[in-house]
C-alpha cells in the first residue's frame, strides 16, 4: 500500500502577487501579521498558495 503525500504549492511574495493580482505589499503585511501560512527561508517569505486562496475567500482562521 502507497501513501501519498500532499505537498503544498509555496510561492514567493512575487509570485503570489502575480497569480491573485495584489499587490506585494499587502501580500508581505498578511505574513507580518501572521494572517496566512507562510515561512521564512533566509530573507525570503514562502507562502501557502492554497490556504492563501482560502484566506481570500473569506476563511480567515488559519492559524
Amino acid at each position: 500500500m502507497q501513501n501519498t503525500v500532499l505537498i503544498p504549492q509555496m510561492v514567493t511574495i512575487k509570485e503570489a502577487a502575480e497569480k491573485t493580482g495584489l499587490a506585494n505589499f499587502y501580500i508581505r503585511q498578511l505574513c507580518l501579521k501572521n494572517k496566512i501560512i507562510h515561512v521564512r527561508a533566509g530573507r525570503k517569505y514562502l507562502i501557502n498558495f492554497e490556504k492563501l486562496i482560502e484566506f481570500l475567500n473569506g476563511n480567515s482562521e488559519l492559524y
